[in-house]
């Protein structure tokens, strides 16, 4: 049978892979989500930071102002500085500074580099309002929280400045943003390991799986079938092509089939047209010679009967007799072959037609010294068949063994669940293999010339054949040869 082959071009090695695609159409769109949501949770987080380190200042000034606006008014300085000192010992911290309204500086703790001018701190002590901002101290960056001093009248009697690193704004932001791109990243590389094993495991080594059972099934494997794994499109793809397979496997069965009835039509109506042949030529050959073999067999006939012959002319006498015989045989035989007349079946013991092939066959295979066995089974099956066709063929294929046969013709009858079997056995030389498919063809014989005509087996594979049977050569248990004629038990199975 030849190779299943496909017509179906393969794709392209620049095609991207599944993975490759859910990576370009799934994770890169949410990396890129998530690095916005990112960017701008960092946006809000500064933002969220910077105020929250505002406000920590904002209550240590708070803490204080009560105390440095009584200690003030009443001239404490001592009071003022410990407030100060107390303030600038907590380590959030720079500096802490205490101005009258008119922006003179009066006690400070912390570093020199963040006081303001004294025009400056006037305006803001006079404007009466709390305020921050962030300005350069020396080489550093500074946040300043500045908070009205008002006496008990509640008029200004003085401002409050705090001030903090302003790289500890810097650091806490810088550390909350690493922090923050750092989980984004290890997020997106987690993903990314994610989808690798989680499309090999769940998808990959499925379509794997797949993409081998396909190459099994175009290289003509059509009986291998896809294992039912894997998530559930891909079990109904991988059943989807098992029922593929199986429809491309019974469509070639029906069309292996097709071409064998086809082929063995063809060869039906070879044979018939060989017969038809044959029956044609031996209809004009009885024509033209059985009239003459008549004359000449009773010629010779009558020739014997007279007394005064001499023996040499009695002995041809008789070598005439028997030639004549021979070829009214022959032409018998031509005529058997060539005739197409219907079967006329009817139900009778398999082995009648048998026993009677055999009586005939019993005087020739005396004369031969040809000793001739029948193993008779203990049932016999009924079979509908031509009883006159059954029995020449049954008839030729003794002949033919006891031709051949050094001592002794075996024949036996089997019963099967559907078919009888008729086997003749000979202990001759055998039929070598290649010669078996030509034992039938007409006139094709493996005897001398004057032995046989090479009809008898095509006669008897003839009528094989429209019993809707067959013969088959095999080789004996003695090392000759074994003609097997097999034959349907049911009408139903003789007529396909």
């Amino acid at each position: 049978m030849r190779q299943f082959k496909t017509i179906i071009p393969m794709p392209r090695s620049g095609i991207v892979s599944l993975r490759a695609a859910l990576v370009g159409a799934v994770l890169l769109p949410f990396l890129t989500a998530t690095a916005m949501t990112a960017w701008y949770s960092v946006d809000y987080l500064e933002e969220r930071t910077e105020s929250r380190m505002q406000e920590d200042i904002e209550l240590v000034a708070r803490a204080i102002r009560l105390p440095l606006s009584h200690a003030l008014e009443r001239g404490y300085e001592r009071t003022v500085q410990r407030a100060l000192d107390s303030a600038f010992s907590i380590d959030r911290v720079f500096g802490v500074y205490v101005y009258d309204r008119d922006g003179h500086p009066l006690a400070r703790s912390g570093t020199r580099d963040a006081p303001i001018g004294t025009d400056r701190a006037a305006r803001i002590a006079s404007r009466g309002e709390t305020q921050g901002e962030f300005r350069q101290a020396g080489s550093e960056e500074v946040f300043s929280y500045f908070v009205p001093l008002p006496d008990s009248g509640g008029r200004i009697a003085g401002l409050l400045q705090v001030t903090r690193h302003g790289s500890d704004f810097d650091s806490y932001i810088q550390s909350v943003r690493t922090h923050t791109l750092t989980v984004v990243a290890l997020s997106g590389f987690s993903l990314v390991l994610i989808i690798f094993f989680g499309h090999r495991w769940t998808v990959g080594r499925h379509l794997s799986a797949i993409e081998d059972g396909l190459g099994r099934i175009r290289n003509g494997d059509l009986n291998h079938r896809l294992p039912l794994r894997g998530p559930r499109e891909l079990r109904m793809l991988a059943a989807a092509v098992n029922r593929m397979a199986s429809a491309i496997l019974l469509s070639r069965k029906e069309l292996s089939e097709q071409q064998q009835r086809e082929a063995e039509l063809e060869e039906r109506l070879h044979q018939s047209e060989k017969m038809a042949a044959v029956g044609q030529l031996a209809a004009g050959v009885a024509h033209e010679l059985g009239s003459p073999l008549s004359t000449i067999d009773g010629k010779a006939q009558r020739l014997l009967r007279k007394d005064d012959l001499s023996q040499p002319v009695a002995a041809a006498m008789h070598t005439i007799r028997g030639e004549a015989g021979r070829m009214e045989r022959i032409i018998r035989q031509l005529l058997d072959f060539g005739r197409s007349n219907p079967l006329h079946r009817r139900r009778m013991p398999a082995d009648k037609p048998l026993q009677t092939a055999l009586r005939q066959a019993a005087s020739e295979a005396a004369e031969r010294g040809i000793r001739i066995v029948f193993d008779k089974p203990p049932e016999v099956p009924e079979i509908a068949v031509d009883s006159i066709r059954l029995q020449q063929a049954l008839g030729n294929l003794i002949n033919n063994a006891q031709q051949v046969a050094r001592t002794t013709v075996r024949v036996g009858l089997e019963r099967y669940t559907d078919a009888v079997h008729y086997v003749v056995d000979d202990d001759g030389p055998g039929i070598p293999p290649e010669l078996h498919a030509q034992i039938f063809e007409p006139f094709f014989t493996t005897k001398r010339v004057g032995e046989g005509t090479g009809l008898g087996l095509a006669v008897a594979h003839a009528a094989a054949r429209d019993h809707g049977g067959r013969i088959n050569v095999e080789e004996s248990a003695s090392g000759g040869a074994r003609l097997r004629l097999i034959l349907p038990l049911t009408d139903k199975e003789a007529a396909q």
